[in-house]
Formats: structure tokens, C-alpha cells, sequence
């Protein structure tokens, strides 16, 4: 291997742990979620399928990292666990906690839509186009989310304004 090759298979196989432990991030912050929307079914429907996306999106890291015979950074992945849980506690006071994790949600998936794109070009650099399909399947599971949220922002936020306009428990 060349220089630059060496670099970007290094390269590739940290991105991997790290995208590992973002990925560990959205399932503590998607099952923090749940628990709270029971006032919104659709997004609560669609916060479970994408938990479940998330988990395989998870496992197929895995998978890349088993081929180069290392595993995911069990640091990385309960730092970022922590702050996922932080995170999704931050919010649970605000009496606009399902707008706030809408922006929220909108933003991490944008996040890790961009740490695919990269990993995608890492794997072409560094010569494992063997990753390409499951990375693709990833990014595009994070792009059709961000596309749901994004479909999604104004009916939330008209049905927070209606539930709190109506006296209800609005963040739930």
C-alpha cells in the first residue's frame, strides 16, 4: 500500500468507530423519544423505524470492522451513549420538547447523512468498495429520515400549537 492509501484505510477504520458511536448516540436519543410521543403517532411510528434502522445501521459497522479484524471503541460509543442521553433529557422540561427534538432530530440525521458521505469516500480512497452497499444503504436510510422530518416539520408544529392552544399536554 501506498502512503496515501495507508492514511486513508486508517482514516476509513476511525470513521467507522466513530460513526459506530454516533450511531450508538441516535439509538439512546430515538429510544429516549419514544417514551414521549404518545400525543404524536405518526412521528412516534416513525421514531421506532428508524430506531430499528439505526440498530442495523450499527450492526453493518460492525460487520465493516470485524474485515479489518478491530471492533467498534467501547469508549467512543458510551461517551457518546452519555451525551445522547443527555441530550434527550435536555429537552423533556421544555414545554416545546417535541419542536425542540424535531430540530434536533433534523440536524443529527444532516450530521450523519455527511459522516456517510465521507465514509463512502474513504472506502473508494483506501481501496474497500467492498463497504460501498452497506454504507450506501446507511446514508440513504439517514437521507430518507431527513427527508420525513423535513415533510414532517410543519404538521408537528401546528399539532403542538393545537394541543397547547386546547389547555393539553403539548410536549408529549
Amino acid at each position: 500500500m501506498s502512503g496515501t492509501n495507508d492514511i486513508a484505510q486508517e482514516t476509513f477504520v476511525v470513521g467507522l468507530r466513530n460513526q459506530h458511536a454516533v450511531e450508538q448516540q441516535a439509538i439512546e436519543l430515538l429510544e429516549r423519544q419514544l417514551g414521549r410521543l404518545v400525543n404524536y403517532p405518526e412521528l412516534e411510528e416513525r421514531i421506532r423505524l428508524h430506531l430499528e434502522e439505526s440498530k442495523e445501521q450499527a450492526r453493518r459497522i460492525d460487520d465493516l470492522l470485524d474485515g479489518f479484524g478491530t471492533s467498534a471503541s467501547s469508549l467512543k460509543d458510551a461517551v457518546l451513549s452519555f451525551v445522547g442521553n443527555v441530550a434527550a433529557l435536555a429537552h423533556v422540561p421544555a414545554s416545546d420538547e417535541v419542536i425542540k427534538n424535531t430540530l434536533a432530530n433534523y440536524a443529527f440525521e444532516h450530521y450523519e447523512i455527511a459522516s456517510y458521505k465521507t465514509l463512502l469516500v474513504l472506502a473508494d480512497a483506501s481501496g474497500h468498495s467492498n463497504a460501498q452497499t452497506a454504507l450506501t444503504q446507511s446514508l440513504q436510510e439517514e437521507q430518507q429520515m431527513a427527508h420525513w422530518i423535513d415533510e414532517h416539520i410543519k404538521p408537528t408544529v401546528l399539532h403542538y400549537l393545537e394541543r397547547t392552544a386546547a389547555g393539553e399536554t403539548a410536549g408529549r
